[in-house]
Formats: C-alpha cells, sequence, structure tokens
C-alpha cells in the first residue's frame, strides 16, 4: 500500500508541476505583452508632436485673460479694444488671417457665415506670437457675439479655416 499510495503522491507532484508550468507560461506571456505595449507606447510618445496654431484675446490695456468688455453702453463704450494673439507651432513660417465677425444671431457653426467687420494679415515665423490690437464698434442695442476667426494660406495661396477662434459675447444697451 505504501508502494501504492508513493506513486499517487509523485503523479500529484507531477500534476502539480504541470498545471504550474501552465500558470508560469501564462504569467510569462502576460508580461511579454505588457512590456512590449509599454515599449510601444514609450517610442510613439517620442515622436514630435503634430504642429498646430492657436489664437486667444487679451484684455486691452492690461493683455491679461481677464476683465474683458460684456456690457456696453451706446455713445458711451461702445466702441472697445482687445488684443487678439496668434502663436505658431506648425514648424515652419505661417501665414495667417483673422478675421472678425459680429453676429446678433445664434452662431450656427464655423466658420460664420456673415460679413467680415476687420481682418488683419500676418505672417508669423515658428515659435512666434503675433499680437494685434482690434477694435469693435457696435452701436444698436442687443446682445452680440464677437468673432475672431483664424484662417491659415495653404501651399497653393489659398485661405482654409484652421478650426481655431475666439468668441466674446457681449450686451449693448442704450442707458444703465
Amino acid at each position: 500500500m505504501k508502494i501504492h499510495s508513493e506513486k499517487n503522491r509523485n503523479r500529484g507532484k507531477i500534476q502539480s508541476l504541470i498545471s504550474n508550468k501552465g500558470y508560469t507560461i501564462a504569467v510569462a506571456l502576460a508580461l511579454i505583452v505588457v512590456s512590449s505595449l509599454l515599449i510601444g507606447y514609450y517610442f510613439i510618445s517620442r515622436l514630435p508632436p503634430e504642429g498646430y496654431t492657436t489664437i486667444y484675446m487679451l484684455n486691452y490695456p492690461e493683455k491679461k485673460a481677464a476683465d474683458y468688455p460684456e456690457l456696453l453702453v451706446i455713445n458711451e463704450n461702445s466702441t472697445f479694444n482687445v488684443w487678439v494673439v496668434v502663436e505658431n507651432h506648425m514648424g515652419t513660417r505661417q501665414s495667417c488671417e483673422v478675421l472678425q465677425k459680429v453676429i446678433a444671431d445664434m452662431i450656427p457653426s464655423f466658420p460664420v457665415e456673415t460679413d467680415v467687420k476687420s481682418s488683419y494679415a500676418q505672417t508669423i515665423e515658428n515659435g512666434e506670437a503675433w499680437e494685434t490690437l482690434a477694435t469693435v464698434s457696435i452701436n444698436e442695442p442687443g446682445s452680440y457675439s464677437v468673432i475672431f476667426e483664424l484662417w491659415i494660406y495653404d501651399e497653393t495661396g489659398a485661405l482654409e479655416f484652421s478650426h481655431n477662434y475666439c468668441v466674446l459675447k457681449v450686451a449693448v444697451v442704450e442707458q444703465i
């Protein structure tokens, strides 16, 4: 009987080793897969970033992203200035144009289909920023959106909307 139980014990050890070997292989394969993903992510994240341009507004005269005009009174402060800044991070010189538009309705989509009140054009070197002082004048009561859209000249010289824009909401009243 001892011999028989000794054989059973050895079979149990062999089956235990086989099943442990299965776990070991599964864990090793999981580690290989995870390591491959981490190494791949590392190399992909080290690629140079895709270029971009950006546009933003700063108040006048402090050049801060705060205290924008919100309430305008006709014949008192219905004309105001804001700094419009465009940054080029495309990796090359960019020619661009900022279109200033004013709309009283809801903005249905961009680019806004309305008349251009003013436009500002400039060629900007890579890594540079261009600041321009935009003057806005609204003399009719109501709620308005002042929009600055960034358009980029493509390699053929045609203007393309960059999908970058700024919107300043203002209310215009006759008197306070």
